[in-house]
């Protein structure tokens, strides 16, 4: 039987604040297969991002395990976490975070930079083809739309061909038609390069299209569909 792709076992995530813990995730056991889409929704608060976020290793669990492509992510140093991340993950923000300095073009071929693909421009050329941004390669951030912003940001998680793609509410910032045309992306990857896809959305539309859905409340999974098995 082959290991699943995210696999959380009584997960929980709680941070200190002024007013003391507050406790954001209370015990979360999910798996993810390899190639699923998954659909995170639930009311703001709910622990949505904090889950997508405990599943990229930008937050660590504070009880319970976290494995990643049979890596417990528990085990490992912020370094190691980082190199992980930068091989074997894509992750897309609602608020892009393209470095402004940059031109598109620079933004997508960075990473690859980073991971020693010396053919990190050719390749970050042909990925902002795929998403239709050929003809905004030289330009910078705040000279493009959100639309092309996050077409840029989808293009720089996707350049590296990630095993799991990441998204937190990536059509929150985006009109409907720009939604629409991200939407589209974002399952072509997956249907392209065979990408585990989780991804968090307040859009029944966008959850829709997902494998399985997992619905949150007050740090619990309320709810976990499979679409699969309703086909």
């Amino acid at each position: 039987m082959t290991d699943p792709a995210i696999l959380l076992e009584d997960a929980r995530l709680s941070l200190e604040g002024n007013a003391g813990r507050v406790d954001i995730l209370r015990g979360i056991s999910l798996s993810v297969s390899a190639g699923q889409t998954l659909g995170l929704v639930g009311p703001s608060g709910s622990g949505k991002s904090s889950l997508l976020m405990l599943m990229g290793g930008l937050e660590r669990a504070t009880g319970g395990r976290a494995q990643v492509l049979g890596h417990d992510l528990g085990a490992m140093d912020e370094d190691a976490l980082a190199r992980f991340r930068r091989d074997r993950m894509g992750v897309v923000f609602q608020s892009f975070h393209l470095i402004p300095t940059m031109t598109a073009l620079e933004n997508v071929a960075t990473p690859l930079e980073l991971a020693g693909h010396r053919d990190a421009f050719d390749r970050a050329a042909a990925e902002l083809a795929a998403v239709g941004l050929s003809h905004r390669a030289g330009h910078y951030p705040a000279q493009l739309s959100g639309g092309e912003q996050q077409r840029v940001a989808l293009a720089r998680a996707a350049a590296p061909r990630p095993a799991i793609l990441l998204a937190d509410e990536p059509t929150g910032n985006l009109d409907e038609a720009n939604g629409a045309a991200i939407m589209d992306l974002l399952f072509g990857l997956r249907d392209q390069y065979g990408a585990t896809l989780v991804l968090v959305t307040h859009s029944a539309r966008l959850a829709s299209r997902c494998d399985r859905v997992v619905r949150l409340r007050d740090g619990r999974i309320e709810d976990n569909e499979s679409r699969e098995a309703a086909q």
